[in-house]
């Protein structure tokens, strides 16, 4: 018989170490538990070290923030009114982080309340399914077993407003992107150098360029994007997915191009 290797990250001990034990009784799962996203991330790269890594994570959508910080979807807007939110917390966090660093692992995330925006960006974060804590044993080991089917479970009371958050983010995200596309080159890279979070100082010295030279360009990049401030900038660039700026490439990118 296969067995299904289950981490459950949770810092609610009570509610984790319930959940796990009840998972630990089906002969097919194997089941550990976590506390923390730093914890869970230890135990997960232990278990890939050991040959025996973890199929299937069951974590808090309202995890608590322990440590550094970790890799993040960018906030996404809400179908009601367009405006983007915060940062997600760091159960949602820990699932966007996970994408790149454990690509076999299917994540399922575990809520207190049904939530369309946060099961949108959920998913968006690369989760595979969204379920209440509250939900019984059979369901939850059917979403376990149909993820490792790379199927996406959802309740059916949360799938008509999921689609509306993902057209909405989908339509924000286009809108986004055409506002970058008015950019120059030189006033997209330095858009790139404010997501890095670089100040204006910092800016002109990686791009050889002088300190009022960059004002006018932000001044320039929040004018296009029709922003007022840095973060507000930040945040559409994320949306419209630019990265930061790489040390070694603005370097090249500043002894090449002509100071304006």
């Amino acid at each position: 018989m296969q067995r299904i290797r289950v981490l459950v990250v949770d810092d609610h001990r009570i509610f984790a170490e319930s959940l796990a034990a009840a998972l630990a009784a089906e002969q097919d799962v194997d089941v550990a538990a976590a506390g923390s996203a730093p914890a869970a991330l230890r135990s997960l790269e232990r278990a890939a070290a050991e040959g025996r890594r973890f199929d299937v994570l069951l974590v808090d959508a309202d995890l608590a923030a322990v440590g550094a910080p970790l890799a993040v979807v960018p906030p996404q807007p809400s179908a009601r009114d367009g405006a983007a939110r915060g940062a997600p917390p760091a159960g949602i966090a820990l699932v966007s982080g996970l994408r790149t660093s454990h690509p076999y692992l299917r994540t399922v995330v575990l809520a207190e309340r049904d939530d369309p925006r946060r099961a949108a960006v959920a998913l968006q974060a690369g989760a595979s399914g969204w379920v209440a804590k509250d939900c019984s044993l059979s369901r939850l080991l059917a979403v376990i077993r149909g993820v490792l089917r790379d199927e996406t479970h959802l309740p059916p009371a949360l799938l008509t407003g999921v689609l509306r958050e993902l057209t909405a983010a989908r339509k924000h995200r286009s809108d986004s992107e055409r506002l970058v596309e008015s950019l120059t080159p030189r006033e997209r890279e330095v858009l790139r150098c404010m997501v890095a979070g670089l100040g204006r100082k910092a800016v002109a010295e990686r791009l050889f360029l002088s300190p009022h030279t960059v004002r006018t360009h932000m001044q320039n990049v929040l004018g296009k994007l029709g922003v007022h401030s840095t973060l507000a900038a930040v945040a559409l660039a994320r949306r419209a997915g630019v990265g930061p700026v790489e040390i070694e490439t603005v370097t090249a990118a500043a002894a090449t191009v002509p100071v304006p």
